[in-house]
């Protein structure tokens, strides 16, 4: 899984350097906003609104900002009406793609999504092709010079962790959890004192896929376009990413 683990962390980073530009706060907004739609505007009874707040204060999005977003949710202010869809398809080398969407319309975004894929080197799939590669967990990463090992494994699963890797190339030590316990197990992390790096709800791949330099080159240049869109929230990929190779693309 340490795949996952420089891909989490490179669109952490990415994330808050595309704060200073707004794009991220665009994102995050319609994720408050869809959250506190299904799920209520309530943070302890919905994990996923509780998610998308701390992803909006991660990147110093404005209290009331994110007040408004739950509020246009909620339909106490009126507001857009966002729809979920999920786009599948391959990149180069036949990379698995997955992208998730929240958009207001569809005969915009499909297109879009379409051609993004097409210009750099994939192709459009019909809908399950790619998507029973991935599973949707809680992912929490933590600095492995936070803590020790046994220490944070008793944490983690004593408060519901499903397991937890230490991958010796790592600087981090990686949990996974079902969806709906991430927030329990992220709150029992930080109570017993040890800084989270990282915490969210994702697409882990069921296995990883070997492509060379090149087509790794092209499958991060396609992500790149694919996440410019401010439709698309997410987008995952089930290629080990060398790190020369992020090194190189991500100047």
């Amino acid at each position: 899984m340490s795949g996952h683990s420089k891909w989490a962390q490179i669109k952490h980073k990415k994330a808050s350097t595309d704060a200073k530009r707004g794009k991220v706060f665009t994102k995050i907004v319609k994720e408050i906003s869809i959250a506190a739609r299904l799920g209520g505007g309530d943070l302890t009874g919905n994990p996923r609104l509780r998610t998308a707040v701390e992803k909006a204060k991660e990147v110093n999005m404005p209290n009331d900002n994110i007040k408004r977003a739950i509020m246009k949710g909620t339909g106490e202010l009126p507001g857009v009406s966002y729809e979920e869809a999920i786009y599948e398809g391959y990149g180069p080398g036949g990379a698995a793609i997955l992208v998730e969407v929240l958009t207001d319309n569809k005969n915009r975004t499909s297109p879009e999504i379409r051609h993004s894929m097409t210009k750099h080197g994939g192709n459009m799939g019909e809908a399950g092709c790619v998507a029973w590669m991935f599973e949707k967990k809680g992912y929490i990463l933590i600095e492995k010079t936070k803590i020790d090992e046994d220490t944070l494994m008793s944490v983690a699963l004593d408060a519901g962790a499903e397991d937890m890797k230490n991958d010796s190339k790592e600087d981090n030590y990686e949990i996974v959890t079902m969806p709906e316990h991430m927030g329990k197990v992220n709150a029992a992390i930080e109570a017993a004192g040890i800084p989270v790096s990282l915490a969210e709800i994702t697409m882990l791949p069921k296995n990883y896929a070997t492509v060379d330099e090149k087509q790794a080159e092209q499958i991060m240049r396609l992500i790149e376009a694919l996440e410019d869109n401010e439709d698309v929230q997410n987008v995952y990929t089930n290629v080990d990413i060398p790190d020369e190779v992020i090194a190189k693309v991500g100047k």
